[in-house]
């Protein structure tokens, strides 16, 4: 009689500046017991990744792979928008684990995107992807993630990157103002201290100083409500401001890139927009590029509807 044994799934997970996304990868590809922990009740990912396993069942995994929010220059780990460091070795050792893989969060939704169904994202605007031409990728949430795809000629291979702490580029007056201010508060001025949850409260109070009116203390999920609802005219500013400057961003990037195949929109922000940013102006402020609108016209962009993508793609990168 042959004695069937249990397969050993892969720890997976997807550390943002907020929370902590933790899943199983099985063998055979399924990823299983997702569940979201918030960064903010554990020190650091060993005391997260603990808490997590504990809680399921079955063989305890000796592989596992990380999506972290911020750059990967070694064996030091310390986030952008978190306080959370961890040596990646000494974090091996302490989860019991044969392997430890690290990558950046959206090189890990980057290698999400090609296992996309075409339910799990939003069109919005015009354009036809070019097969095998390289993907963007950029998405607000606590920071502004950046990332893409570019084909090998076998396989999809995501980019590293830092875009979002790029200098800001101001397209017209009232963003060069609202720049000026922020300059003044934070030096360099990124499109991350625009773009970004953090971003829409440097947003509302910037455009407080330059207009004079009083700034109430908002959360950026206050301002995000009050905006769509129409309950906060501030607020509704602000949310087209930010509409606007993401489309700049990302046609910024279509074009550095030559994303003929396409630009995704992920994040935790724009998805909550819902048809508020379908109906805005980044579609416009995406093609807005002189000589080049048209080369940008013909670039489909999506907004990411599928629940933890970056989860799948963390899975790919381990195997």
């Amino acid at each position: 009689m042959t004695k069937q044994t249990t397969p050993i799934p892969d720890l997976i997970a997807d550390i943002g500046g907020t929370n902590a996304r933790f899943a199983l990868a099985l063998p055979d590809g399924r990823i299983e017991a997702e569940r979201i922990l918030s960064g903010a009740d554990y020190p650091d990912l060993m005391q997260a990744a603990g808490a997590y396993l504990s809680g399921v069942s079955g063989p305890r995994p000796r592989r596992a792979a990380v999506a972290v929010a911020t750059a990967i220059s070694g064996d030091w780990i310390q986030f952008t928008n978190s306080p959370w460091s961890f040596s990646t070795e000494a974090a091996r050792r302490a989860l019991g684990l044969d392997r430890l893989l690290i990558l950046n969060d959206f090189t890990a939704l980057a290698l999400a995107l090609p296992r996309l169904g075409a339910d799990e994202r939003r069109a919005v605007g015009g354009g036809t992807a070019i097969a095998h031409a390289p993907i963007a990728l950029i998405g607000a949430g606590t920071g502004l993630g950046v990332s893409g795809l570019v084909w090998s000629g076998q396989n999809w291979l995501a980019l590293e990157t830092e875009g979002g702490h790029v200098t800001f580029a101001a397209a017209d007056q009232r963003e060069w103002a609202v720049s000026r201010i922020l300059q003044q508060r934070f030096g360099h001025v990124s499109p991350e201290r625009l773009l970004s949850g953090p971003g829409l409260v440097n947003l509302y109070s910037a455009l407080a100083e330059l207009e004079g009116w009083p700034a109430e203390p908002l959360a950026p999920a206050d301002i995000t409500d009050r905006g769509l609802t129409g309950a906060c005219p501030h607020c509704l500013e602000v949310l087209e401001l930010f509409c606007g400057a993401l489309g700049t961003a990302a046609g910024n990037l279509a074009i550095t890139l030559g994303a003929r195949g396409g630009v995704y929109i992920g994040g935790g922000i724009v998805p909550r927009l819902g048809n508020f940013f379908d109906r805005s102006n980044f579609r416009g402020r995406f093609e807005a590029k002189g000589r080049f609108s048209d080369y940008l016209a013909a670039i489909p962009t999506w907004v990411i509807t599928a629940a933890n993508p970056a989860l799948r793609g963390v899975a790919a990168a381990l195997n």
